[in-house]
């Protein structure tokens, strides 16, 4: 089960916009909240946040010139590769493991090609023709983005990206926690068929080194392309793990995620998933993260990591750091392989168990009246001696413990407390 905390600099500095935070600092920030789960953002252009933050270093280009690219610095070598990048991508990734967390490396970002129509990350883009010494074109269609750059129309960009791509697992690949992520989004057609293939040049790359490692791709969405169509394209696509989008206050994944199917690992994050991240509730992503564990999900949160970077938190965002953690601490504490999501089981629906031996049930704070009440609800149960503990979310707190026997079938439960409420119910 993965869970954490993340934000754009924890690798490179973005500039003034997302400054770079100090990464062991960071580590202390995760382990406080009992998290261990970091996704290493990079970004593929010399310009952090639309080229409105100042630089993005490190690089993985070294800049030697002859000439200046647009940003005013030397031009970079695409035949060369900054090794100071690699040595800091390692140091990283190994004190990560050093903590007990796992560590998704991001390979490339929809922003270096001029996603967004961000086109001043485009304009310090290495593959912009104006900031390389190589004559690389990464715009044919001169329209002033580089989205090409993130698909197979230019074989001479493929081969410098293969090349990268095997630099970094050579970097990476003795390690045990490591996952990788092919793209942060996209939006071009042809980039799926771009992730496709990198996710098997991956696998092909791997197959001749010591270890390999489960290979992610993220949200995307094809112009034209539905929500509901992009998902589905990632679940039926070669990667191990992925993470679907959710935008809209409707959407699935924000509200009621829907249960894992086994077909994928699938991490729920809230850089996808618009409501858990901008909402004004205090409470709602801390709800979210109880949901989408009950439905056999691993959630992350994307935040401003206040505490850390002197920004302006989102509301709820210190109540969805303790949640994840609180969740972390069940799955620790339950034989989780052998549970599945079960709504059938529960009148809440939120439910994980592997009936007759555990189960563990979320009763979200769904209504205005279940603040002010107890609520009831019922869990089908395999006859027996069972054990159990009330989890306050709100709290932070196991309220009370005990034991029963359960004759077989529905059995009701009242929560102690108010407001949200997980049971956990085990045999002794």
């Amino acid at each position: 089960y993965l869970t954490g905390s993340h934000t754009w600099a924890n690798f490179q500095s973005w500039g003034n916009l997302h400054p770079q935070i100090d990464f062991n600092t960071y580590l202390n920030f995760l382990e406080k909240y009992n998290h261990n789960f970091i996704r290493l953002w990079v970004t593929d252009t010399a310009a952090g946040g639309g080229g409105r933050g100042g630089y993005c270093e490190p690089q993985p280009f070294v800049r030697t010139g002859p000439g200046n690219a647009l940003d005013g610095k030397p031009k970079f070598d695409l035949t060369k590769f900054n090794q100071s990048y690699f040595d800091e991508l390692r140091r990283r990734v190994v004190a990560a493991q050093d903590r007990g967390m796992y560590v998704a490396v991001m390979l490339f970002d929809t922003w270096g090609g001029g996603g967004y129509n961000n086109h001043g990350e485009w304009n310090s883009s290495p593959f912009h023709p104006a900031n390389n010494i190589n004559g690389i074109n990464g715009d044919p269609n001169a329209d002033g983005k580089g989205i090409e750059v993130h698909t197979l129309k230019i074989p001479e960009i493929t081969r410098i990206q293969e090349s990268y791509v095997k630099k970094v697992i050579d970097t990476v690949n003795d390690l045990d926690n490591v996952l990788y992520e092919i793209m942060n989004e996209g939006g071009d057609t042809g980039i799926l068929a771009w992730e496709k293939y990198f996710t098997d040049f991956i696998r092909n790359y791997e197959a001749g080194k010591p270890k390999r490692h489960p290979v992610g791709i993220t949200a995307f969405s094809e112009f034209g392309m539905s929500e509901a169509d992009a998902n589905a394209a990632l679940f039926t696509s070669n990667a191990d793990w992925t993470a679907p989008l959710g935008l809209g206050s409707n959407a699935p994944y924000a509200v009621n995620p829907p249960a894992s199917d086994g077909r994928k690992v699938i991490i729920t994050d809230s850089d996808h998933i618009e409501l858990p991240r901008d909402s004004d509730d205090l409470y709602l992503p801390s709800i979210w993260v109880w949901k989408s564990f009950m439905r056999g999900l691993n959630p992350i949160h994307m935040e401003r990591m206040g505490p850390l970077t002197g920004a302006t938190d989102h509301p709820g965002a210190e109540n969805a750091r303790k949640a994840m953690g609180h969740t972390l601490s069940y799955a620790k504490k339950m034989n989780l392989k052998d549970m599945s999501p079960r709504n059938d089981l529960a009148t809440t629906t939120y439910c994980l168990a592997n009936p007759g031996s555990e189960y563990i049930i979320y009763q979200p704070e769904s209504s205005f009246w279940n603040i002010f009440f107890h609520k009831s609800f019922t869990v089908n149960l395999v006859p027996g001696q069972y054990r159990y503990e009330w989890f306050n979310p709100s709290r932070g707190t196991i309220v009370s413990t005990g034991s029963f026997t359960a004759e077989g079938g529905k059995k009701s439960f009242r929560q102690p407390f108010r407001g949200d409420a997980v049971l956990y119910i085990y045999k002794p």
